[in-house]
């Protein structure tokens, strides 16, 4: 940990809350420094020279938690929705509420979905030179071509301007008028899935991501979580492109 830095950023990278979460928990009046209570976020402060105390507790390192979470279709990637929307935190439980998903799924999409409260870590796993490989399975709403999985396994331009390039794209199955696709990405561009197959002229029906990295869907029920295995956490490190 850096010897100074704001006391939200104190609060989170000490795995107790999210960065928004933290600077309403200060602002609440909920953290004392040296024995005054500060209500400012943007206060600096060492975690190891000044005493830092969060609900009258000494502030120190929560446990490192690793969570593999089946996210359901229709849910929100979030802590709460204004709109009343069901969020994945009604899944995860009251001991899970400081853990932070890392990287997002929308909210039409299903399948794995990794948080911790381990924020050098999310933000490895989420660092664009790690290229950690994202699997997913699609459902299109046509039989789609040779022709067109080679053009995108050759990489498209998307509406927005920028270009895809995945690993791969390859077909599962024609199953009646549809077809099935297994499709991989090391990038973390906003619904770049779909996208890719709106500008080949196609929609997607059903979306799941079914891997990241090592780990996959395996033995996890939709809207079931399990703590990641220490083996697990290190595989899925050693499954980067850059060294943690």
């Amino acid at each position: 940990m850096k010897p100074t830095m704001t006391l939200d950023r104190v609060l989170s990278r000490l795995g107790h809350a999210s960065r928004t979460e933290a600077r309403a928990a200060i602002q609440a009046g909920r953290m004392k420094v040296n024995g005054r209570t500060v209500r400012s976020p943007d206060v600096w402060v060492s975690p190891e020279r000044d005493a830092i105390l969060f609900d009258g507790h000494r502030l120190k390192a929560a446990r490192k938690r690793y969570l593999l979470f089946y996210k359901p279709k229709g849910v929100i990637t979030s802590h709460g929705d204004p709109g009343g929307r069901e969020t994945i935190y009604q899944y995860l439980g009251e001991e899970n509420k400081w853990v932070a998903p890392v990287g997002r799924l929308d909210k039409d999409t299903s399948g794995l979905l990794l948080l911790t409260n381990d924020t050098d870590f999310g933000e490895f796993i989420t660092n664009p030179e790690s290229e950690i490989p994202k699997t997913y399975r699609v459902k299109l709403n046509a039989i789609m071509s040779d022709q067109a999985i080679a053009l995108l396994n050759s990489g498209v331009e998307m509406k927005r301007g920028d270009r895809a390039q995945p690993v791969s794209v390859r077909r599962l199955e024609d199953r009646g008028k549809y077809t099935w696709l297994d499709v991989v990405l090391t990038e973390g561009k906003n619904r770049e899935v779909r996208r890719m197959m709106e500008a080949v002229g196609f929609k997607v029906l059903k979306l799941v991501r079914t891997g990241i990295g090592p780990l996959t869907l395996e033995g996890l029920e939709v809207g079931k979580w399990r703590e990641l295995r220490p083996a697990e956490v290190a595989s899925l490190r050693r499954s980067a492109k850059i060294k943690a």
